[in-house]
């Protein structure tokens, strides 16, 4: 009967022995389950390591990877940073250390860019450096100094901000591509610009409000202009067309009166006695008009404006005369 007993006991313990090397096995499943499948989304990329070198970067979806290998997942959205100022209680605070920047006029310029990145290269990102985002300010601030020190401040707070974004990119693309740090440059655009101090502010502010002045000058200058031009070139081309008629009557008087004068030559040349004394009595007709003239020389006479037409009365004087 003992026997029995310590047999089934035993079998009892060989059963229960059994349980557990299962459930140990289940557990040790679902421990290496849970280390080995992982899912990524879309705003991140997983880099898988084995004994600290890289396997593969991983981007959305689910996964797998052996429990001895490691999962370091970084952000690939896109940030943004202040550069030249900092937020305080929802404000921006201008930074003096990072703000104040020197002009190529020599002029002190407090400017303040925002600056949005992201990582584009994960690896580099995580084992390039320790301080990525500290190392990306700083080469946008050395850029950003150079490429203020290249303007005016006048151009650096009005015309030039556009040329300035442009060229602080570009430099920052070309520096990152040199430090490999994995980050990537997005955009970079100017918040703010304005003089140190209140008083060069408000200077500025004079030249500002004189220059927009001087430009609304300029634009009634230019309006005046444009409205007296038309005035102006019309006026002119009347008093060039006047001119125009008045020389081509002269031109036609003139003709008119030296086909006259080749006529009269005509008769002078067939007729000079005649001719003479009709120019003397169409003279006296044109000096005296409305006037009875006797012309006489002591034998005959001449009446004029009696009717009788000065060219009539020449050649009747001429044939008295024979």
């Amino acid at each position: 009967m003992k026997n029995k007993f310590k047999d089934n006991v035993s079998d009892g313990i060989k059963d229960m022995s059994g349980y557990w090397k299962i459930i140990v096995l289940v557990i040790a499943v679902a421990i290496i389950a849970f280390r080995s499948i992982y899912f990524i989304s879309e705003q991140k990329n997983g880099v898988v390591t084995q004994f600290g070198k890289v396997v593969r970067v991983d981007t959305a979806g689910m996964h797998f990877k052996a429990p001895w290998q490691s999962l370091q997942t970084v952000d690939i959205t896109t940030h943004g940073t202040g550069i030249g100022y900092y937020v305080k209680d929802g404000q921006n605070i201008a930074s003096e250390e990072d703000g104040i920047m020197i002009t190529s006029d020599f002029n002190l310029l407090n400017i303040d860019f925002y600056m949005e990145y992201k990582v584009s290269d994960p690896v580099a990102y995580l084992y390039n450096s320790q301080t990525p985002e500290e190392i990306l300010e700083n080469i946008a601030l050395a850029n950003i100094r150079t490429v203020v020190s290249n303007y005016t401040v006048d151009e650096a707070m009005t015309t030039a901000k556009g040329l300035i974004e442009q060229e602080v990119k570009e430099a920052m693309i070309k520096s990152l591509e040199d430090t490999n740090i994995g980050l990537s440059v997005q955009n970079i655009t100017i918040q703010d610009s304005e003089p140190p101090t209140e008083d060069i502010i408000a200077a500025f502010k004079a030249v500002e409000t004189a220059k927009q002045g001087a430009d609304t000058a300029k634009n009634n200058a230019l309006q005046y202009k444009n409205e007296q031009i038309p005035k102006a070139e019309a006026k002119a081309d009347k008093i060039v067309q006047n001119a125009t008629a008045a020389k081509e009557a002269r031109i036609a008087e003139a003709t008119g009166e030296a086909s006259k004068f080749n006529k009269m030559y005509e008769q002078y040349s067939m007729y000079p006695e005649i001719t003479k004394k009709r120019m003397f009595f169409e003279k006296v007709e044109e000096i005296l008009p409305n006037t009875r003239v006797i012309i006489t020389d002591g034998q005959s006479k001449i009446i004029l404006n009696d009717g009788t037409s000065a060219k009539n009365a020449a050649i009747s004087d001429e044939v008295e005369g024979e």
